[in-house]
């Protein structure tokens, strides 16, 4: 089996697309598609997107004659297989509403899984829900609890004469989009298909300016944003082909998809900063046949750019062709459908070093140095047709270089949270102005993140961010990894407190009690804080689908007890 080409001279379109069914349309007269790797790296199945279309069409066909209607929302959990990426296109073809599920967390059990995939069921009043073999005794009991009577494998549905398939409109629902968050209360994000088309144009024709010969390749799952819209839609927006490893198959060796970028000399590729960095803890560019000069894109974005970790991937794999200037800073979000900024290409990271304590008291960026200062990366100007403003807490613009609450407006943003017209109404105004939740600040026309508002820890009259602090200690204590600290605030009788919880590896005593002081100390010194230092588990840090910490949950377990035994260890 061979993978479907890159195929430079192919049918080329960037945009004019109505819909997403258009543009498959459309790709299903090149040679291009979709390639499935399995956990080895092994090539599991070649689909062009011509055969996924008819395949598609074909399932569209079963899924009506089981009794589901247009306009109908379907879970499907987003495993990296032929089901999954053919039950989503089936879906538009029978203007269903696929709603992507995640696969259980790698430690989690099947009370939390069937719990929280019962909640998505019910948020997203599905009609019914699809899955692997493994996971349907599960997903059953999950549609029991949401009141969902269809629960099964796609392969089991009745087989099907070919059906009329009237086209969907370009403002019908594409997909709902769960946050990689969703968990205790999920909302789905709902993207109409002009939204997507709009996203997609932008990403493909605008941020990464894609040509015939490109080709993209991912492990990034595809119930997450970055994974479903980054790297199956817009590719296929763009006719271009797509390499696909299971997410597992990158937890379990990372330089899999190194080495995939390699052979298969793809072009395009992001990862959250995590990613990156597992590589270049890994290995290095001296790997016998390994070539990342074609990789001509290295996109950052899913959580907080770090130029660190990312500067180092780029020394230690620049003997394999690697050039810094691949990388590629974006900033986004579900409710945009993916992307809003992305940084200009060819130029790497360019990052503003700046003065904390004028930052955290006063909220300007000014320049700093030494222990007291930080990096913030630049993720470019907002993408064409779209508007991007920071706001004070009152409403009001403000200059560059001032520190607040990025609002966003334009036509890849949500018609709102399926379902959630108050929650919608919260972050979504009359004139279209979504409120992000995120803080930063503006420089030369480009947004520069600094972190989530909900995290944000006030001390002391100070706007303390909580990834300062867990950066600090990750990455100056030699015990810890990136992951290992979460930081926030919980109210105390004497005001607010301050507490860091640190994954411990060791039993021994000594070095636990030495791990506590060391971090404690460090914060103080670096930072100026008095942090409650306590010590969780090896993998007791909730993580959200997307890899990224979850300091709201972390909190929430913290408040409810769960690290107590733990800590007292």
């Amino acid at each position: 089996m061979t993978p479907t080409p890159t195929a430079p001279d192919r049918p080329f379109r960037l945009g004019g697309f109505a819909t997403l069914t258009e543009a498959l349309d459309f790709a299903a007269g090149g040679p291009t598609g979709v390639n499935l790797y399995g956990l080895r790296g092994e090539l599991i199945l070649a689909l062009p997107y011509a055969e996924l279309r008819e395949r598609a069409r074909a399932l569209a066909a079963r899924l009506l004659a089981a009794g589901l209607k247009p306009l109908d929302r379907v879970g499907l959990v987003a495993e990296t297989d032929t089901d999954f990426v053919v039950a989503f296109f089936a879906c538009q073809y029978a203007r269903l509403t696929p709603a992507p599920l995640p696969l259980p967390a790698p430690l989690g059990g099947k009370d939390a899984y069937v719990e929280q995939i019962g909640r998505m069921l019910a948020s997203a009043q599905a009609a019914a829900v699809f899955g692997p073999e493994a996971l349907i005794p599960w997903l059953r009991d999950a549609a029991k609890a949401a009141g969902v009577t269809l629960a099964a494998r796609v392969q089991d549905l009745p087989e099907a004469p070919a059906a009329d398939l009237p086209a969907p409109t370009p403002d019908e629902p594409c997909y709902v989009q769960f946050s990689s968050g969703s968990t205790r209360h999920p909302t789905g994000v709902l993207c109409t298909h002009r939204a997507l088309m709009a996203n997609t144009l932008a990403i493909t024709r605008d941020g990464l300016k894609v040509v015939p010969g490109d080709r993209a390749l991912s492990w990034l799952p595809l119930y997450h944003d970055m994974g479903l819209v980054g790297f199956l839609l817009s590719p296929l927006a763009s006719q271009m082909t797509v390499d696909l490893l299971p997410t597992g198959a990158f937890v379990r060796r990372p330089l899999m998809w190194l080495d995939l970028i390699s052979k298969n000399r793809a072009t395009i590729s992001y990862s959250p900063t995590f990613g990156y960095e597992l590589c270049a803890r890994r290995g290095d560019g001296s790997r016998e046949g390994l070539d990342l000069s074609a990789w001509r894109s290295a996109g950052c974005g899913g959580d907080m750019v770090r130029p660190g970790p990312l500067l180092s991937f780029a020394e230690r794999f620049a003997p394999a062709g690697f050039s810094d200037k691949a990388f590629v800073a974006s900033y986004g979000m579900a409710e945009a459908t993916l992307a809003l900024s992305m940084a200009p290409l060819g130029q790497g990271l360019r990052f503003e070093t700046v003065d904390v304590d004028r930052m955290e008291r006063e909220g300007v960026v000014v320049p700093g140095s030494g222990a007291r200062s930080r990096s913030f990366v630049r993720c470019g100007p907002v993408l064409p047709n779209h508007e991007l403003e920071v706001r004070d807490e009152a409403g009001h613009p403000l200059p560059e270089l001032k520190v607040g609450r990025i609002f966003v407006r334009g036509p890849s943003l949500m018609q709102g949270y399926f379902g959630e017209p108050e929650a919608s109404a919260k972050v979504l105004d009359a004139d279209g102005w979504l409120d992000t939740g995120d803080l930063g600040f503006l420089i030369e026309g480009e947004v520069v993140p600094t972190g989530r508002a909900k995290d944000l820890i006030l001390l002391n009259g100070r706007n303390v961010w909580p990834q300062d602090l867990e950066w600090t200690a990750e990455s100056e204590i030699e015990k810890l990894r990136s992951g290992d600290v979460a930081a926030f605030s919980v109210d105390r009788a004497e005001g607010e407190q301050l507490v860091v919880l640190v994954q411990a590896r060791t039993s021994d005593p000594e070095v636990r009690r030495a791990l506590v002081d060391d971090v404690a100390a460090l914060l103080r010194a670096r930072h100026g804080v008095e942090a409650q230092v306590e010590l969780v588990g090896a993998h007791a840090l909730p993580q959200t689908s997307s890899g990224k910490l979850s300091r709201s949950k972390a909190r929430a377990l913290y408040m409810a007890g769960a690290f107590k035994a733990e800590a007292a260890a």
